[in-house]
């Protein structure tokens, strides 16, 4: 699987990106046929509260799943965020095994 990571506001340290790309290729775990993930991390400032949103878009053949998470920090948003590709891509998987 191919992965573009992009950060919006600041530059992603070598730890983040690497937690990012073992939580993403764990995906290929439940689903093999994965083509690409774009993933944005972006830096939302709303007054004085800073939240991170990390943004997946994956690349099954014929579709595309997505996720997005907003919180306090980046490790939790990746988390949840790949947490519900996860279940999205039991679901997609399901669906075309059906057809």
């Amino acid at each position: 699987m191919e992965i573009r990571l992009q950060s919006i506001y600041f530059d992603a340290d070598v730890k983040l990106v690497e937690f990012i790309e073992k939580k993403l290729n764990k995906l290929e775990t439940f689903y093999d046929q994965i083509i690409s993930a774009d993933v944005m991390l972006k830096l939302e400032n709303n007054g004085q509260v800073k939240d991170k949103i990390f943004e997946v878009k994956l690349n099954v053949p014929g579709n595309t799943i997505l996720s997005k998470e907003t919180c306090k920090t980046f490790e939790e948003a990746v988390d949840l965020g790949t947490e519900a590709l996860r279940r999205q891509i039991v679901k997609f998987k399901e669906k075309t095994k059906e057809h």
